[in-house]
């Protein structure tokens, strides 16, 4: 899907049919006419669309000729149930040429979304360098969102372990140290691209961009350094629960052990009675009350004995 936005002489964002100077042209999932369409009226070179579209492609920043390629990382919010991981991370290609602006990703996504509903503000599809950093920062503050809330899923999943004897919170657990490990490193390969962009200089830049590429590299900076103790927490937190599940069976297996026990005394005693033999005080009129005192007073005392072994 081919969609071409462009900045009017009022500032608004507007969306045109067909290629102008100075417009944002968005892919998204593009078709091979699509992407042919695109390199022959851009003259952008067809691996720079095409690499983009690899899912597996890693973070990095590229120059030929006038054109220049950033490809970075930015999370998503899984659609997938069979995926154990609540997030994952796909790439994002930025083409800026001296014309045009281009975005290209495999899905529709909240970054460039936020931008095409006027959510970010003062951004214009001719300021290509700004445009870039505006971007970058977004993706940025988008990692630092789902940290926070993978956070608050951890506490709650904190609180339920305390009780719990399934093993379903640890895989929530795990699914969420998983996320975790994807955030690290998509991070640390877009942290080196903007440490290229600073040395480099792949992108004129003014004052005011300088200081949008610095606050870009602080908050990856702080998203790693979040992501890492989130992941240091998880792996720990792991650990000390799975010891607390299996101690919370071995309590419980305990106190129904203790209550077998108890419970098998009565049992003996009246096996014991029931024997079709000679036993004592059988003549008695009322001997069916002597086994009755013996199974509830030794019942009592084991009972009483495991009491203050705290085995209740």
């Amino acid at each position: 899907m081919i969609d071409i936005y462009l900045t009017d002489e009022q500032d608004n964002l507007v969306q045109k049919d067909e290629l102008a100077k100075g417009c944002w042209i968005n892919l998204t999932r593009p078709s091979e006419i699509e992407v042919g369409k695109v390199v022959k009226g851009t003259g952008i070179p067809s691996d720079f669309i095409r690499d983009s579209l690899d899912d597996d492609e890693r973070s990095r920043i590229e120059k030929e000729d006038d054109t220049v390629l950033i490809i970075v990382d930015f999370p998503v919010l899984v659609q997938d149930e069979s995926d154990s991981a609540p997030y994952d991370t796909i790439p994002l290609g930025i083409i800026v040429t001296p014309l045009y602006f281009v975005t290209v990703c495999l899905q529709s996504n909240p970054v460039v979304e936020d931008f095409i509903n006027n959510k970010i503000k003062n951004f214009f599809t001719y300021k290509k360098t700004r445009f870039t950093l505006q971007i970058l920062y977004a993706i940025a503050r988008y990692y630092l969102r789902y940290l926070r809330t993978i956070d608050r899923r951890t506490a709650a999943i904190e609180r339920e372990l305390h009780e719990s004897m399934r093993n379903k919170e640890l895989f929530d657990l795990l699914s969420l140290e998983k996320t975790l490990v994807y955030f690290t490193t998509s991070l640390k390969s877009n942290s080196i691209v903007m440490e290229k962009m600073t040395k480099q200089r792949f992108l004129r830049m003014y004052e005011d961009d300088q200081d949008l590429l610095e606050d870009v590299i602080i908050e990856i900076k702080q998203a790693i350094e979040m992501s890492e103790v989130h992941s240091n927490i998880l792996s720990g937190m792991m650990d000390a629960y799975a010891s607390v599940i299996s101690n919370n069976v071995n309590v419980v297996m305990k106190f129904l052990t203790t209550i077998t026990i108890v419970l098998s005394i009565p049992t003996m005693v009246f096996s014991l009675y029931g024997m079709n033999v000679d036993i004592p005080w059988a003549s008695i009129r009322h001997a069916y009350v002597i086994p009755l005192v013996m199974a509830v007073s030794i019942s009592g005392i084991a009972a009483l004995f495991f009491w203050k072994k705290k085995y209740f």
